[in-house]
């Protein structure tokens, strides 16, 4: 389900004050980081996530294969973080039409 602009506007202002939840390391995205981000999305529908990545395609690469493995949506990159948006079972965020 693709987010309309006006979703992921308010997706973004709703992520402004979050921390990340998750940060990935020079490890790389490895099954036990995707687990974790399937866990916390899960739990929270909307998370930052930190990629310490070297440069901006690597950065967004990375972050499109989160979203795809996932099955979430990607809000925005901004700096070294993602936010990415899974409606959940029990939705707390009511997006707009």
């Amino acid at each position: 389900m693709p987010l309309t602009s006006k979703q992921n506007s308010y997706l973004r202002s709703k992520a402004h004050h979050l921390k990340p939840l998750v940060i990935l390391g020079s490890a790389g995205l490895t099954e036990g980081v995707l687990n974790e981000i399937e866990n916390t999305v899960e739990h929270h529908e909307l998370i930052k996530i930190k990629i310490n990545a070297g440069d901006r395609d690597e950065l967004k690469e990375i972050a499109e294969q989160i979203s795809e493995k996932t099955n979430s949506e990607l809000v925005q990159i901004i700096g070294h973080t993602a936010i990415i948006y899974r409606k959940a079972k029990k939705p707390v965020i009511k997006l707009p039409r």
